[in-house]
């Protein structure tokens, strides 16, 4: 079960674990083995052979499109990407410039996805695919985590595992436990994930999505008796379970937070050595082993002029034939039979011209009451992970304990992660990372005055420590709400959202769509059901890839149903409209 603070497994919970099927994200919402549709030798399908070479607009670069595009090249279509900014999306690696000295060139800044659960297994696929390696995130109290300080009111406390901190802590995390136990049947929903029971997962869920879409987060903690304290409320909202405190996401849908720790989606993070963002350029230039009709060694990048995608889409409208018709920054037009959507869905409300035949007008109303989190980043580069370094007392005698740690605190700066490849090589710290209402509080704030903040906020946690003299670069950061092609991190449904959300995830299966408004198909993190997880990227570009395929007349092997042939019998939990 999640822990409140840590991430660390319970001697008996590692025990269970071993005995059963890991958890993974399979569903609750449309539980479809997607790691289990990718690793098929039949592949994902095939379409006539009259279709070899047709165009399908890709449009969006980030990791959902360029997974679309690989895979719908694979079948021998050929993918046109549009791309507004640069390949990778929210996948982005930021490089310290100026950062000269040994290793230190290679100092990295993940400003987008920077940890991924193990759970989210079709995401896994790309990153074995590609010969990438991960290594542990330094979450609070991960186990590999050096040391952790928790930082409430004024007062730290340092911690290497969860019992070395206060008992209100153990109280805390025992409630959220209990909470959701009570009030969302954990245990019974996390074995149904882990033994792929769709049956009892959709009877749970059922019960759950007409019980609680109208329910927030911070509702659901104060109608559980477990949580009937404010105090242990505000304990949980500033330090969290897993990756930190989660009082931003208080004004969510619970159904938001179920999603997330049911499928471990928080927990036993790992991180992509070299960065995130190799994963889509990689795959970019990536040569299948198995493809139709292209010559063998044809990759993206060799499909596109140059071996760059084609420039931001300006106009998106639909034309005589039911076709796509696409026109891009550079005035290009051109017409395609069936396109992907894969960038966050207002920007077809705010920096697209989009005519409405585009969409059925219920989904337009899903695409306008789509709520998007904000969220903020700073790293700096710095020498060495000198935070390694024992401390001393005021008589200069050692503690046992590091200078400095993983911290989580109530002030401005809320999460702190201490990034290094190993002593004596320049590191990174990542001296805060915001939501919400904490990110808007920086916006107004360059990289130099939010770095000025943060180290005078440190520095009251850590007084004795000189973080200014480590720092060997400009800092880097990033407002997702403030990037003009993004405008938030990620979707979050708020309560009432669940219906908004389901017309979304489920536009790929399109038979019961009026003719004129099939052929554009919606992919991407806000159409996925699990908010701000790469793995929901992953998944509604293969619902995408098979609502191409089916549109242009194609079909999947018996032996392995896509997300489509199976839809009737999976589909998600429909509440009524009246």
């Amino acid at each position: 079960m999640t822990s409140t603070v840590p991430t660390a497994v319970h001697d008996e919970q590692h025990a269970e674990a071993q005995a059963v099927p890991p958890v993974t994200m399979f569903g609750p919402d449309f539980p479809f083995a997607y790691d289990d549709y990718l690793a098929h030798p039949a592949g994902l399908g095939s379409v006539p052979a009259t279709e070899h070479g047709t165009e399908v607009a890709v449009i969006g670069g980030g990791l959902s499109g360029i997974v679309a595009a690989y895979e719908l090249m694979k079948m021998g279509l050929k993918p046109v990407v549009y791309e507004a900014d640069q390949i990778g999306g929210r996948l982005r690696t930021a490089r310290f410039e100026g950062v000269g000295g040994q290793g230190g060139d290679g100092l990295t800044a993940e400003m987008g996805a920077m940890r991924f659960p193990p759970s989210s297994t079709a995401f896994q696929h790309y990153v074995d695919m590609t010969g990438l390696t991960t290594r542990p995130f330094p979450n609070p109290l991960a186990p590999d985590t050096p040391s952790t300080v928790v930082d409430l009111k004024g007062e730290s406390h340092y911690a290497r595992t969860l019992d070395d901190l206060p008992p209100v802590y153990h109280r805390v995390m025992d409630a959220w436990n209990a909470c959701l136990e009570e009030g969302a049947d954990f245990s019974a929903m996390q074995r149904a994930i882990r033994e792929r029971d769709v049956p009892r997962i959709r009877e749970i869920w059922a019960r759950l999505v007409e019980k609680l879409d109208n329910q927030t987060f911070y509702g659901f903690l104060c109608d559980a008796p477990s949580f009937s304290s404010f105090r242990d409320r505000e304990i949980f909202g500033q330090v969290g379970f897993g990756t930190g405190g989660w009082d931003t996401d208080f004004p969510n849908s619970i159904l938001e937070i179920l999603r997330v720790v049911y499928t471990g989606a928080d927990d036993d993070h790992r991180g992509i050595v070299g960065g995130s963002q190799q994963l889509p350029l990689r795959l970019w230039e990536r040569a299948p082993e198995k493809i139709t009709h292209w010559a063998q060694g044809t990759s993206l990048a060799a499909l596109h002029e140059k071996g760059a995608p084609r420039t931001a889409v300006t106009r998106l409208h639909r034309t005589a034939g039911n076709r796509i018709t696409v026109t891009d920054a550079e005035g290009d037009i051109r017409t395609y039979r069936a396109a992907v959507f894969t960038a966050q869905s207002w920007m077809l409300l705010s920096k697209i011209d989009c005519d409405d035949a585009l969409l059925p007008i219920d989904h337009w109303t899903a695409v306008e009451r789509t709520h998007y989190m904000e969220s903020s980043k700073l790293f700096v580069p710095v020498d060495r992970p000198f935070w390694l370094d024992e401390a001393v007392d005021d008589n200069g005698r050692p503690t046992g304990r590091d200078v400095m740690s993983m911290t989580l605190t109530d002030r401005m700066t809320r999460g702190t992660y201490l990034l290094d490849d190993g002593p004596d090589r320049p590191a990174v710290i990542c001296l805060s990372y915001t939501w919400c209402d904490d990110s808007l509080k920086w916006l107004p704030l360059d990289a130099n005055e939010r770095m000025e903040v943060m180290l005078k906020s440190l520095g009251e946690i850590y007084p004795g420590v000189d973080i200014r003299k480590h720092i060997i670069g400009n800092p880097l950061t990033v407002s997702w709400e403030n990037e003009p092609c993004f405008m938030g991190a990620f979707k979050a449904n708020l309560p009432g959202h669940y219906r908004y959300q389901r017309r979304l995830f489920t536009h790929f299966v399109q038979d019961r769509l009026p003719e004129d408004k099939r052929g554009l198909f919606l992919a991407g993190d806000d159409i996925s059901w699990t908010a701000g997880w790469a793995e929901g990227a992953v998944q509604t570009a293969l619902n995408a890839v098979w609502g191409v395929l089916h549109h242009l007349g194609g079909a999947t092997d018996a032996t392995n149903p896509g997300p489509g042939d199976v839809y009737d019998e999976i589909a998600p939990v429909e509440l009524p409209e009246d």
